[in-house]
């Protein structure tokens, strides 16, 4: 995947969520953590989506997870709309992503740069870089 030159990438899941930025080239990123964001998990819209019991109890579900992913995009869209973020790329889990899309403001939107769907927030920065060399 291509991640421009200073682009911002968010790396997210169900509980943790970092901003970076690209302090290399464009197939040869180096990564640079620039915040981890305080989140409010306030949101739990998607328990309207999820509200099957099996799903909950077999562990298919987790509103917490969700909520969290509400609030993390929630504050991209703060940041596009500030005008802080020109260039985002954005790697999450497939549940994560597919939850932080229904929440996109269109300011983020054209925003985007790329999304990878991939479980990688707990991995160490060089594996991430690896993961948006080979994308």
């Amino acid at each position: 995947m291509k991640c421009p030159h200073k682009a911002h990438v968010a790396v997210v899941d169900g509980t943790r969520f970092v901003i970076m930025r690209n302090k290399g080239q464009v197939f040869e990123p180096k990564l640079e953590t620039v915040c981890t964001p305080n989140l409010e998990t306030t949101n739990f819209s998607a328990g309207v989506r999820h509200q099957d019991d099996a799903g909950q109890r077999l562990g298919r579900t987790d509103l917490n997870e969700l909520a969290h992913a509400a609030a993390a995009t929630e504050w991209l869209n703060q940041q596009a709309l500030d005008g802080k973020i020109d260039q985002l790329l954005i790697i999450s889990d497939p549940k994560t992503l597919g939850e932080m899309r229904r929440h996109y403001h269109q300011e983020l939107q054209q925003r985007l740069v790329g999304e990878i769907a991939k479980a990688v927030a707990h991995e160490p920065v060089p594996v991430i870089e690896k993961v948006l060399a080979v994308n």
